[in-house]
């Protein structure tokens, strides 16, 4: 089911969006990124121009009820970093889970934001597309429901007791929907782009922050449950950290501005640190009430929650922005271009080593109840990434590469074990890795493209099979010439079009042939295609019919 956009993008928006961007992707890696979205949002601005949307009907809007009140929903994962105090710890093994990709659902737009699990197991999260969905996913990876905004959606969904389920857009605006149908309650116009994921107090107080312009924008908001402004701060710079919420209710944030705050459940300040660099991740709390913060500045830190003083800081190589995860032993993890083991005390434990070019840009660490930890990753700038298991010691579990863009979403862990993690690949996926109870091979292929051409032109072909149990799939691709793909190293989600293209270098009538495996090697049956490439067409009086078409005609009648 999808729901009407009400929504549109103006100049000054994608303008905007481009000055964001360019606090977002400051780092080393981020140049890329940076001219990969520029060209993106540019290209976006052209089909908003251009397209006349048919038939395009406003929201339905959900009949106003008592406010909800209460803290996030008690699911598997419910929110960014699992909880208010953003441990990213979860209560299930995954002693069972392997680098086995048991489903991948496609997207048309890359995926940032992070996963979020309900009661009833269901996915949410957002993509970055036209128009910018947020999706409900069943976990067989069958679409629930999807919900467009008119803007990004990096930031990742709450969860709250009621079923209401809390999103920001880069359109400036707050969602509240219902979550089993995907209709709005409400929309809250923040007047500033939010890519802060939000938090839920105990009595149902939505906490974000946000981007935008000097006098609008570097706010840390408190909306009511229903929809009302309850208070805002003011910031010095964009806002792109998660705020945490301690037991006595402050709020915890870091900004732009180079500071990290605590904010009184009132909207007043508490105290505020100014670190050496911007402060872009979020924070974490420990069991002893010690606030944890990364800063680009190279370091972590731990504040005394009363006051602000520093009780320690620990250098981690570079800077980050990502959560300070917090294991049941009170290890925190935290990184860049390693992930690192902080003792409580501020001491380093271990620092494992992503592998060639590989950093942790975006993606915070979600541990399970055994102590594994997994973090995407970015290979290069743009060049792919990874989702990585390690051991509580340090030692690599397993990895697979899964996208071929780059990894920035944070996994998360359902309540049979499942890892679900996001991706950008020209468009997005949402990966599950997890359990599998049966198995049925991918239906045929089927394959489009011409069936007649010229010696030494390329072509390009369409490779399409659904796989039953939706795992991703290889492709096996004989062109019929003596040559062939093997099978391929990149794997297809089910349904998903694979582009293949192909050059013939003599005259002849070829077959091509193609097949599909699932990640338990199980084959389809090959499907076909025939080709006619007949001799080149000889160009000696080309000129002259080109120069006299009626010519041309005259010789057509008589042949």
């Amino acid at each position: 089911m999808t729901l009407g956009t009400d929504t549109e993008t103006t100049d000054d928006d994608v303008l905007g969006d481009l000055e964001r961007l360019a606090y977002l992707y400051s780092d080393e890696y981020g140049s890329a990124k940076l001219e990969y979205y520029k060209e993106y949002l540019l290209r976006q601005e052209t089909i908003n121009d251009e397209v006349v949307e048919p038939n395009v009907v406003n929201q339905p809007i959900e009949t106003p009820t008592k406010p909800s009140n209460g803290p996030p929903m008690d699911s598997a994962w419910p929110m960014k970093c699992h909880d208010n105090r953003h441990t990213s710890r979860s209560y299930y093994s995954t002693l069972n889970i392997t680098d086995f990709e048991k489903w991948r659902f496609l997207c048309d737009g890359g995926i940032d934001s992070s996963p979020v699990i309900g009661y009833d197991g269901v996915i949410y999260f957002g993509d970055k597309s036209y128009p910018d969905y947020l999706y409900a996913i069943y976990p067989n990876s069958t679409l629930k429901w999807k919900f467009p905004t008119g803007g990004w959606i990096t930031s990742t969904p709450a969860l709250a007791e009621d079923g209401t389920l809390y999103v920001g857009s880069w359109d400036n605006h707050l969602y509240a929907l219902n979550s089993s149908n995907g209709i709005r309650k409400w929309k809250f116009n923040a007047k500033g782009t939010i890519s802060s994921s939000t938090a839920i107090g105990d009595d149902g107080t939505i906490y974000f922050g946000t981007m935008g312009d000097e006098q609008n924008g570097h706010r840390i908001w408190a909306i009511n449950s229903d929809g009302t402004e309850k208070w805002y701060f003011k910031t010095g710079g964009d806002i792109t950290s998660d705020p945490v919420i301690g037991d006595d209710g402050t709020i915890y944030i870091g900004s732009m501005d180079d500071y990290f705050y605590a904010i009184n459940p009132n909207g007043t300040l508490k105290w505020r640190y100014k670190t050496g660099d911007y402060v872009m991740g979020s924070p974490s709390i420990a069991e002893d009430g010690s606030v944890y913060s990364a800063s680009w500045d190279n370091y972590l830190y731990a504040f005394h929650p009363e006051n602000g003083t520093v009780k320690w800081r620990c250098k981690i190589g570079a800077g980050s922005k990502i959560n300070p995860s917090i294991a049941s032993d009170g290890t925190i993890y935290v990184g860049a271009n390693k992930l690192f083991a902080i003792y409580p005390n501020g001491t380093r434990r271990w620092s494992f080593d992503l592998g060639n070019e590989r950093h942790i840009a975006w993606s915070s660490p979600a541990i399970s109840a055994e102590g594994t930890i997994y973090v995407g990753t970015n290979i290069g700038e743009v060049s792919g990434g990874d989702i990585i298991a390690i051991n509580p010691d340090g030692t690599e579990r397993w990895r697979k590469k899964i996208c071929n863009e780059w990894c920035d979403s944070s996994p998360c862990i359902a309540k049979d074990g499942t890892v679900y993690i996001g991706s950008q690949d020209n468009g997005g996926y949402l990966h599950a890795f997890g359990p599998v109870e049966s198995n049925e091979p991918p239906k045929l292929i089927s394959i489009s493209g011409k069936t007649n051409g010229e010696v030494g032109e390329s072509y390009w072909y369409t490779f399409k099979t659904i796989d039953p149990d939706k795992n991703p799939i290889k492709l096996y691709i004989d062109w019929g010439d003596g040559t062939s793909t093997g099978w391929t190293t990149r794997e297809w989600a089910s349904g998903e079009n694979a582009n293949q293209e192909h050059t013939w270098s003599e005259k002849g009538n070829y077959t091509i042939k193609a097949k599909a495996k699932d990640v338990l090697n199980v084959e389809s049956d090959w499907a076909y295609l025939e080709i006619n490439i007949p001799r080149t067409r000889t160009t000696t009086y080309h000129w002259l019919l080109e120069r006299f078409p009626l010519l041309e005609r005259l010789l057509i009648l008589l042949l």
